[in-house]
């Protein structure tokens, strides 16, 4: 079994530290909602992460799909051209969980008890868990040119992401911030209007390769713009839960993986 050092940068990234380097992290999300870990991988486990990725490319599901920023189905009770209700595309290629190879990097990375330890002192939760399904936890994400994940607010109230390979145009990771606050149930509908207009001011992230960013999306509207290179954008999502034995919907497996098991 390679080394925990051999996957990813402990001296830049000291993950075992958690009474300093994981507060420090702590307080960076807390303030931005927003976790940016450069260089977290070490060159050997990238390089080794993007020939598992282009080698399992063949095995990826592709799907579009259109929907609102709020995930969810047409509100009646607004006007169809309410920003909540105008509809947005993404579209992706995904590998999932069972198709990851089991020495895969991703894996060691994922069920490593040292990271665990790290995004639960991050959060300030007392456990994160797996998918109970066999498809969620692990996924390999391709953008071809011209595909984008469309403008949206996460259900989930957190997610890690390791960028793997990115387009050489396109394919930026923009932000706005205060766009709604889901524990109040309301909504910025200004704000929401102007960023799917193109007209107002967005914050744009340069995601970079053997970054790892941590990233809570339930209250920050965000979306990465259509890849404009033949070279396609590759992301490894790491997914948890904050409950045991919980599985992704039947509905997403299916839109997302083209089965549902």
């Amino acid at each position: 079994m390679d080394h925990w050092q051999d996957i990813v940068d402990t001296q830049r990234h000291p993950i075992e530290d958690l009474d300093s380097y994981a507060v420090r992290c702590r307080s960076e999300l807390q303030n931005n909602s927003i976790l940016i870990l450069e260089r977290f991988l070490t060159k050997k486990a990238l390089v080794e992460l993007q020939r598992e990725a282009r080698s399992l490319h063949h095995k990826a599901f592709y799907c579009s799909r259109n929907h609102n920023v709020l995930l969810t189905e047409k509100n009646t009770q607004w006007e169809d051209d309410h920003p909540c209700n105008i509809k947005v595309m993404s579209d992706k290629g995904c590998v999932p969980h069972d198709l990851i190879p089991p020495e895969s990097y991703l894996r060691k990375i994922y069920t490593s008890e040292n990271f665990q330890r790290f995004i639960q002192s991050v959060l300030t939760v007392g456990k994160v868990y797996p998918y109970s399904d066999h498809l969620s936890s692990i996924n390999y994400n391709y953008y071809q040119e011209k595909q984008q994940l469309g403008w949206h607010f996460d259900n989930a109230s957190f997610a890690i992401t390791l960028m793997i390979q990115s387009s050489e145009s396109g394919g930026k990771f923009q932000f706005v911030v205060n766009a709604r606050n889901e524990e109040k149930n309301t909504v910025n509908v200004p704000l929401i209007k102007s960023a799917l207009q193109d007209q107002s001011p967005v914050e744009e992230l340069q995601i970079k390769e053997g970054m790892l960013i941590l990233f809570c999306g339930r209250n920050t509207l965000h979306r990465v713009t259509p890849v404009a290179s033949q070279r396609p954008r590759i992301l490894a999502t790491l997914n948890y839960n904050l409950e045991n034995n919980i599985e992704l919907s039947e509905n997403a497996r299916q839109t997302f993986f083209g089965r549902l098991q």
